[in-house]
């Protein structure tokens, strides 16, 4: 992280709150930029944007003016058994998803079953063809 914003963020910042990743969202004390008060968000490690959960995203962008309710401070009765926690994107590192056949899994796939069949499209006799 550079200097200069932890140097910001000590002097202009204000702390709303922490996410699951351990990231430090902040508002800024001061005169706001366009109308808007400024909002950033410190990263926990390298500062990867999928890091945020869904219910920081909508405040860091100014979609709600609070951040919302996450599986964190949400009761358990407001839990909907659907939903999935967060999970950052893991694409280029050491964590992605490499399907059986990847170079990176050895190369070598299990062979097909035989049962596939191309698609052999009729071919149109001169007077079907269309004009």
């Amino acid at each position: 992280m550079k200097t200069g914003t932890i140097l910001y963020t000590l002097l202009k910042g204000d702390l709303v709150g922490k996410d699951g990743f351990g990231n430090r969202y902040y508002r800024g004390a001061g005169a706001k930029l366009h109308g808007r008060e400024r909002r950033w968000v410190i990263y926990k490690g390298k500062a990867e944007a999928s890091k945020v959960p869904p219910e920081w995203r909508a405040w860091l962008h100014h979609t709600s003016p609070e951040p919302l309710p996450g599986p964190l401070n949400e009761s358990a009765d407001q839990v909907k058994p659907w939903r999935k926690e967060h999970l950052p994107n893991l694409s280029g590192a050491a964590g992605a998803y490499m399907p059986s056949g990847h170079d990176l899994r050895g190369g070598a796939r299990a062979a097909s079953s035989g049962d596939y069949q191309s698609w052999k499209p009729q071919s149109l006799k001169p007077e079907q063809a269309p004009q």
